[in-house]
């Protein structure tokens, strides 16, 4: 199997992994390196606003998605902040596959520690426990305090300078649960509507099963929890997913209410297309921009809905805008359809089905090798790949190895000398020559053997 890909043809279910602690131990200097690490990827795509807080890693062969959570107090009542960040806290432990706790080595063992992990105890999650601003073996006795909290194991580490974290993290990939692909959920299509509060995600839904199956209200919010409906509409099967709005980050205090997000990443997790709502009074904000980052990321098929349409459309000034803003804003996927819509008079919403079978046929393309390697040969005879020192670089040759998206490998002499623009390139091709404007498409490149038995890879 090809290094971060799965060979099957359903979306795979990412395990989320929080880091807890009481404040100033570490959690966020520990989320940044496992984000930075040599060993842990993060998908840097030009144009993409990252949330800082959840970030998607791979360590090993296996990927899952990080969050970093708010300092966990005693006496937290005293303070409604603070009684906040607990709850979020703890929101994202019941949304966590896995848990890292984290301690303070130097400060050594406090009554703060011993509430967190009676708080992690009764949330029945597999914990792994970590003691930070350990520096090297000569400190590592400085943790052993911490065994009087009844753990069986303690990981001395040091967020700041690397020490332990690699023997840490390939427990922590031991402990997370088997890699689940969601082939089978459903016979039909699997939709994710996600967007900000209020934008008309559960209207929308409605409208298109022709009925009041979900609440609706005014109120940012109300929907809570991701909704499943499964229907049949003109002989095609969807499973819909109503999914909670992903606030933005100047509502939510910093990292408060952050992690009501993580109920609509698993929803894009378990989805095949999504639909991004944007609210056209509004216009795009960064969060849109953030939420589609996650969708991009994850690989899915999406389709663009502008809704409240009927709200704008008499301005052609405003229109002008809107259509250049989002064009601008979502460059980095420009395989997404868009559409406008209202949702509550139900203009064009008749065309949103149509769309998403379309992008749904596009990401579940299959290509044959040989034809894969007659259009790499086109393409390399109409624009060679760059140079490696005074070597032509060369394209031995490329196979599609799994759909959803179409995922190719090629085989290149010197992956590192592919440039983005010449990926582009590439990419372009084949779109054009199969058709696939309306679906992501990835390329990964690997290198051939070289003398010391080791392969050089660079993805895209």
């Amino acid at each position: 199997m090809v290094e971060g890909q799965t060979t099957s043809t359903g979306s795979s279910v990412i395990p989320i992994v929080a880091i807890v602690g009481r404040p100033n131990v570490g959690k966020s200097t520990l989320f940044n390196r496992l984000c930075r690490d040599r060993r842990a990827i993060v998908d840097d795509t030009p144009g993409i606003t990252r949330d800082r807080l959840i970030a998607q890693v791979t360590w090993g062969d296996r990927s899952f998605c990080l969050v970093d959570t708010g300092g966990i107090e005693e006496e937290a009542g005293q303070a409604p902040l603070k009684v906040q960040v607990r709850q979020q806290a703890q929101m994202a432990v019941e949304e966590a596959d896995l848990v890292i706790f984290l301690a303070d080595g130097k400060e050594g063992l406090h009554s703060g520690d011993a509430m967190v992990v009676d708080l992690l105890r009764r949330s029945g999650k597999p914990v792994l426990y970590g003691v930070n601003k350990i520096d090297g073996p000569e400190q590592e006795s400085a943790s052993y305090e911490f065994y009087g909290l009844g753990m069986e194991k303690f990981f001395p580490i040091s967020a700041a300078h690397g020490y332990g974290i690699r023997d840490m993290m390939d427990a922590m990939v031991e402990m997370l649960p088997p890699e689940i692909t969601q082939e089978d959920e459903t016979k039909g299509i699997r939709v994710a509507i996600i967007g900000r509060p209020n934008v008309g995600k559960s209207s929308l839904l409605n409208r298109i099963l022709g009925s009041e199956r979900v609440l609706v209200s005014d109120l940012p919010g109300t929907t809570r929890d991701a909704i499943d409906v499964s229907v049949t509409l003109n002989n095609q099967a969807y499973l819909l997913i109503d999914t909670p709005g992903i606030r933005r980050r100047s509502k939510t205090r910093e990292k408060i209410e952050k992690f009501s997000v993580l109920k609509a990443l698993k929803s894009i997790d378990r989805c095949q297309v999504a639909v991004l709502l944007l609210d056209a009074s509004e216009g795009i904000t960064a969060q849109d921009v953030r939420i589609a980052g996650y969708i991009h990321d994850r690989g899915r098929g999406a389709v663009v809905v502008i809704n409240k349409w009927d709200l704008v459309q008499q301005d052609p000034k405003r229109v002008a805008e809107i259509t250049e803003s989002v064009d601008d804003a979502l460059k980095f996927m420009p395989y997404a359809p868009q559409l406008r819509i209202s949702a509550l008079t139900g203009k064009r919403v008749s065309t949103l089905l149509p769309m998403l079978n379309n992008v749904f046929s596009q990401y579940c393309t299959r290509v044959q090798t040989s034809t894969v390697n007659e259009v790499l040969a086109a393409a390399v005879s109409r624009h060679e790949p760059p140079m490696h020192g005074r070597r032509r670089t060369k394209i031995l040759y490329g196979v599609q190895v799994t759909s959803q998206p179409p995922t190719f490998v090629l085989f290149v002499s010197y992956p590192e000398a592919i440039h983005f623009s010449y990926q582009r390139y590439l990419t372009n091709q084949i779109r054009k020559a199969f058709s696939l404007d309306l679906t992501p498409v990835r390329l990964i490149f690997r290198g051939r053997e070289n003398g010391k038995g080791k392969k050089r890879r660079r993805r895209a």
